[in-house]
């Protein structure tokens, strides 16, 4: 995990975290803290921790019991990385535009995420799937 601090430089992580299950309640407080510290308001922290929870759950739930998050500051936004050991998804997706649309088992975390982020995507590489936050930072 890096230490706290603002991340001035771009692409630089200002936070990478390992987690699994039991992680959770100190990802989003991280999350929250670092986020406070990259400028982003009390009501887009909300949105972010609440998307970045739904979608570390969502590896955590399918996708081998956890994964890496990186959290960096990059070109006037905030990115947030989530990098699963799952199987991955055969082709880059898109969000689905409803719970359930497309996967009769839920969708709903990743729904929530599309839904409270700024933009969101989905891809695979040989070691999983890769989901991506971003939230627009003020000027």
């Amino acid at each position: 995990m890096t230490a706290p601090g603002r991340g001035d430089q771009a692409d630089t992580p200002v936070l990478e975290y390992p987690f699994t299950r039991g992680d959770l309640p100190r990802l989003r407080m991280l999350v929250d803290q670092y986020a406070d510290r990259e400028g982003l308001s009390e009501v887009r922290r909300c949105d972010f921790v609440v998307a970045i929870d739904a979608v570390a759950t969502n590896a955590i739930q399918y996708a081998g019991g956890g994964g890496m998050l990186t959290l960096q500051r990059a070109d006037g936004h905030l990115e947030c990385h989530v990098h699963d050991a799952g199987p991955g998804f055969t082709a880059d997706v898109t969000p689905p535009a409803a719970p359930g649309a497309g996967d009769p088992g839920g969708g709903r975390g990743l729904w929530i995420a599309a839904l409270s982020t700024d933009q969101l995507t989905i891809s695979s590489d040989t070691r999983g799937a890769i989901v991506a936050l971003i939230m627009r930072l003020p000027h």
